[in-house]
């Protein structure tokens, strides 16, 4: 099943080698985690003013079937914005991968200390 992916961008120009690189990065989250139904990533550079330094902002936002969705802020700061850029990506996708490991990790604990509770005496375990 292929997971939907919509790629924004809010502030800058559509990038073809930033998308690219999105799509990269995304197959890699898609092999990490099954459970997506839909993923939509913006790419933001809100601030305009000339003195400060660009900063980037990548939000992901992953759709959980049969559960909460899982959002990843990453901001990132820095003086050479084309530069930076491909770098806030790696940044906030590294982050949801963090997530999306962390979320798979509380599920198995779960499913494991549901399996070892104590049971009244009548009750039976089928195991599959």
């Amino acid at each position: 099943m292929t997971v939907p992916l919509e790629i924004h961008f809010h502030g800058l120009d559509k990038s073809e080698a930033v998308e690219t690189r999105v799509k990269e990065k995304f197959a890699k989250l898609e092999k990490h985690f099954h459970r997506m139904s839909s993923c939509r990533v913006v790419i933001e550079a809100p601030h305009r003013n000339p003195a400060k330094a660009k900063v980037f902002q990548v939000k992901i936002e992953i759709a959980v079937r049969g559960g909460s969705p899982i959002i990843v802020n990453h901001d990132r700061e820095g003086a050479h914005a084309h530069d930076e850029l491909p770098l806030a990506v790696r940044d906030a996708f590294d982050a949801a991968i963090r997530k999306v490991d962390e979320l798979s990790r509380q599920t198995a604990t779960r499913g494991r200390s549901e399996q070892s509770r104590r049971r009244p005496a009548g009750e039976t375990v089928s195991e599959d």
